[in-house]
Parts: C-alpha cells; structure tokens; sequence
C-alpha cells in the first residue's frame, strides 16, 4: 500500500513506515494545498496528514474515484479534517490521544507562569539593554500559588493541567465541561462558563477545535472575568475570538493573556505583538522530540491496522 506522509516526522516514525508501506514524504512544512489534497486522494491508500492539512467536504467531492480510504492524523486535534465527510466517501479518521497530554500540559503551565509573572516582558527589557537593576515595585505580576484555576474542557489535558497546579501550586481548581465529570482530586464543575470565568484568576482553555468551541471564549466571558485575571489558550486558535481578546487586554479588561495558538495561524495580529501584557508562543503544545516521535508512531501504528484488516486503534 502506498503512503504519503505530508511533513516530514522523526525518523524512527518513517523507519517504521516503510516496514510496511510504499512511503512517499512531502518535504515542504507548510499545509497541503488544494490541488495537493485533492492529488493525495488519487495517488495514495493511506494519507498521515498534519495540522492545516485542510480535508473539507468540499475536497472529498473534488475527487469522485478516491484511492485513499485512511487518513491517519498526526495530532490529537483533527479539525482540519471533515470526519463526518470523509466517513460519507469511505474514508476513515484516526489520531493520536494520549501521546500529547502531558507536553501540552506542560506548555500551559509555561504560559500560565510566563504571563502571570512577566516573564516575556522581563525578557524583553533585559535583551534590548533597558534593565537597570533590581527594585522593589518592577514587574510585579500575579503570584499563582494559592491562586483559583477555571479550565475550560476536562478531558485528558485539561485534567493534566489542573493536576499540576492543584499538586504543584496549591491552586484551587474550577472547570467548565459540557457534561458532568467526578475528577480523582479536588475540582468543583461550575455550570455556566460565564460563572466560571468570574470566579478565577487565571482561565485555560483545553476545548477541542470544530464548530461547536468556535469563538467560544468571547468579548461576554472575557467581561465576565477579574481585572487582575488571565487567560491562557493552549487549544486551537480559533476557540477565542482574537478580536475580543485584543480589546479585552488593550482596555485593560483583563491583566493579560498566554498563547500557543492563534485564530489564523500562523497569522498573528500586530496588536497582538505589540502588547507587552501576552505571552506569545509559535505553538510548541507537543514540540519535543520523544513526544512527536510518540505522535507518529500512534499514527502509523493506526495506518498498520487499517493495512492489515485490523480495529482501528484510535478511531474518531
């Protein structure tokens, strides 16, 4: 069976492709293009597409005799992927659970810190020569031990997000979820986002991407949050409305903001760099070599049981 790999990935994952495939490897790192979408359907059995590989509906009608009857998706997220379209045409989805829980958790850990205490800022002015020394009122930002956590989606990373600052810092934990969840340590589900987003210091978004979170943190529930408060975006970047965050921090509304992700990425808004109040990050959610390479290897060890007749391990 052939296989097209659409960005290049760590090379034990393509080592261990090729056990079994007939491997093609794109060697440009950005998005599929349309006519390359629509040329992966033809050419190949099984496509391991990447995020912004942009499988619409619209793409699986492009191509009326599809050869591809996988697409393995590197990443957890699939929103670039029409699942429900692509079971229409006969194409199944997989993706990768579990491999990019704790490195995402990580990174809202770092923004969470980074942007609670002006890391980035205090950076900055150190790199462009303007420190001057320590004094007792700079950079004084948010103490986060002891602080309230709201996070917004408890599946896997959202609870190993308020594992570490619940153990880690003491902080008291809130969490908004569609449905009701019992967590195995101290965590109270508010009912309303809203609420929630009242209630906290420091707000993280771990919802997945897709229609129903689209713009689901809005110029309403960043109204709803404390001055002093925070936000942090470790999701898809389209969960926050970016123009409602821009006014929200510019006026003053909330304290300030930490990003991995961004609404029309790799787009950033100007505004957005010019604010010394956000936390910037070129989304490095899962950007650690054993963490890709784990990635990988869930998606091919999805493509081996699809070539092989087998359950598909990580179905969506």
């Amino acid at each position: 069976m052939k296989l097209l790999i659409t960005r290049k990935l760590p090379d034990p994952v393509l080592t261990r492709a090729r056990e079994v495939f007939d491997v093609s490897v794109r060697d440009n790192t950005a998005p599929l293009n349309r006519d390359e979408l629509t040329q992966s359907l033809i050419d190949h059995d099984v496509v391991l597409p990447t995020l912004g590989d942009a499988y619409s509906a619209d793409i699986f009608a492009a191509v009326p005799e599809k050869r591809t009857k996988l697409l393995a998706n590197f990443g957890v997220g699939y929103n670039h992927i029409d699942a429900t379209a692509a079971r229409a045409a006969g194409i199944e989805v997989t993706n990768t659970p579990g491999a990019v829980t704790d490195a995402t958790a990580d990174i809202a850990l770092t923004l969470m810190l980074m942007t609670c205490r002006r890391a980035g800022e205090g950076e900055r002015m150190l790199r462009s020569g303007q420190w001057e020394g320590w004094h007792p009122t700079q950079l004084l930002g948010l103490h986060m031990s002891g602080k309230t956590l709201g996070v917004v989606g408890m599946g896997r990373i959202g609870q190993a997000i308020a594992q570490r600052a619940h153990f880690g810092f003491g902080m008291a934990v809130k969490f908004y979820n569609r449905s009701p969840k019992e967590m195995p340590f101290p965590a109270e589900q508010v009912a309303q986002l809203m609420d929630l987003a009242a209630q906290v210091d420091v707000l993280v978004v771990a919802v997945p991407g897709g229609g129903e979170t689209h713009h689901l943190i809005d110029a309403a529930v960043l109204n709803a949050m404390q001055p002093h408060a925070h936000v942090v975006n470790i999701a898809r970047g389209d969960v926050v409305n970016e123009t409602d965050l821009i006014d929200a921090l510019s006026t003053g509304r909330i304290a300030g903001a930490g990003l991995d992700v961004y609404e029309f990425e790799p787009k950033v808004p100007q505004a957005l760099m010019d604010m010394e109040n956000v936390t910037l990050l070129p989304h490095l959610g899962t950007a650690a070599l054993e963490v890709r390479t784990a990635m990988g290897l869930m998606a091919v060890d999805n493509a081996i049981a699809f070539a092989k007749g087998k359950p598909l391990p990580n179905a969506v």
